[in-house]
């Protein structure tokens, strides 16, 4: 059976939406887009969005990627995680 809401997605994606929620504080933007960069070189930092949980325990990094494969999406999902910082990854 076949999910009709399902979206499909084609690689390369440009303009991939990544969203990463994790612990706030000083330099956790700066590895986000680390570590970022190192799987998705063409990453531009222009596409930055940040948000704040209402008590400033959380932050919120959203940047755009060109997406090359469920592969590098894995890659970079578990480099996050492996921080300790990071909770989330959408």
């Amino acid at each position: 059976m076949t999910d009709a809401n399902a979206v499909t997605i084609e690689f390369p994606c440009e303009r991939y939406p990544i969203k990463v929620i994790g612990d706030a504080g000083e330099g956790f933007v700066e590895l986000v887009i680390e570590i970022l960069g190192r799987h998705a070189p063409d990453l531009d930092a222009g596409t930055l969005v940040l948000r704040d949980s209402r008590n400033g325990r959380y932050q919120t990094v959203q940047l755009l990627i060109t997406a090359t494969g469920i592969e590098q999406l894995q890659d970079i999902n578990s480099e996050l995680r492996a921080t300790g910082r990071v909770h989330m990854v959408l």
